[in-house]
């Protein structure tokens, strides 16, 4: 177990390595489903002049394949994105239509596998899982401040164990949610609850993430400063940061308006609002701002999505024609994997387990991560 003063020594050192990136930190992002939209994402992020911009994406626990997320941080890499990756569970099996609850197993095994990846920056970004003051992201069941508390505060043990560049975000809420006792908790007064069980826990995260949508029915406009809007993360950022010895930052990683509600153009000038009077005056406090959703394709979030069968939306290119900074994070050093010499074995020769791994780039992957996890 980490000890608070190791706690407040690796939250310092964090602070650091984020106000050494802030100086120049392309905070511009977008939310993405799957790997093969990261060129998309940089043709929004990286434009007029911005390097190094952000992308949120899930990742399953039942979708641990190496060289999928290998291929991710790779080409995240190669195009001067920074990932942020919010974990995820699966559907439950007894009711499908809800997540089913994580657990301390989740962390480990979350743990282990992301942190045998080469990742493009020294920071790593996960955020431990989503909207977990809803009963539908919480295996069905009431939402329950103390579990998730207690969750999170394992979840920095482990990872910091594994790796002290991972970057702890605390899971976003739904703040427009209701208190009925059943199905949702006020994401404030879960916040309010989480404190009343351990204040020490958001002095253990490294950030949160604040889902700064503008309610209700994600149609509000940006001058609307209520606790349930665009301006929504700067009441968790006050809240939060009352218990903690340094200042915690914000991941704004999801926000945006309601296309069957609102016109694209009405959008578009929404965002350049936004972005211009509210997010970019608070850069101090805000890692990424990544609005939900690059690509819906026809799906449920629809009316979020940035394109429209592959087309830019008005408001695609109003956030891409955003002058934007060259990003200049502190990179990872890179992890040469070099494929293993071929050689052939006797009928009994198993000595080299390595060859039972398979060869070429894949098989080093796989031997990476075994080295890593199990010292074989």
């Amino acid at each position: 177990m980490i000890s608070k003063r190791q706690s407040f020594i690796l939250s310092l050192i964090k602070l650091q390595n984020f106000l050494f990136v802030s100086k120049d930190n392309n905070f511009f992002g977008i939310h993405i489903l799957f790997p093969e939209e990261l060129d998309k994402a940089a043709i929004l992020v990286n434009s007029n002049g911005g390097d190094w911009g952000y992308v949120t994406i899930p990742i399953q626990s039942g979708d641990k394949n190496i060289e999928k997320w290998q291929k991710f941080m790779d080409k995240a890499s190669d195009l001067h994105l920074i990932p942020i990756l919010r974990l995820s569970t699966e559907g439950d099996p007894k009711n499908t239509s809800v997540w089913r609850k994580p657990n301390n197993y989740d962390i480990v095994d979350f743990a282990n596998f992301l942190s045998s990846l080469a990742w493009p920056t020294e920071n790593r970004y996960v955020i431990f899982f989503n909207e977990i003051n809803r009963y539908d992201e919480w295996g069905g069941d009431k939402p329950d401040p103390k579990y998730y508390t207690d969750l999170l505060d394992f979840a920095v043990d482990v990872f910091k164990s594994r790796n002290n560049d991972f970057f702890i975000i605390m899971g976003g809420l739904d703040l427009a949610a209701p208190s009925d006792g059943v199905k949702f908790l006020n994401g404030y007064e879960f916040l309010n609850q989480m404190a009343s069980n351990n204040p020490e826990i958001f002095n253990k995260i490294d950030g949160f993430a604040s889902h700064s949508y503008p309610n209700p029915n994600f149609s509000s406009p940006p001058d609307s400063v209520g606790n349930i809007s665009v301006s929504s993360y700067k009441h968790e950022y006050e809240f939060i940061n009352k218990y903690t010895k340094v200042k915690k930052p914000v991941f704004i990683t999801e926000t945006g308006w309601n296309l069957n509600t609102i016109g694209e153009e009405k959008i578009a000038s929404y965002f350049t609002y936004t972005f211009e009077k509210i997010w970019s005056p608070d850069k101090d406090k805000i890692v990424a701002v990544t609005p939900f959703l690059l690509e819906s394709q026809n799906g449920q979030f629809d009316k979020f999505s940035f394109l429209k069968q592959g087309v830019p939306t008005s408001y695609f290119r109003a956030v891409q024609a955003f002058k934007k900074v060259k990003g200049d994070p502190n990179l990872s050093p890179k992890i040469s994997i070099t494929p293993p010499q071929q050689k052939v074995l006797g009928v009994m020769d198993f000595r080299d387990r390595s060859q039972n791994l398979g060869t070429g780039v894949v098989g080093s992957i796989i031997k990476l991560y075994l080295e890593r996890i199990f010292s074989i």
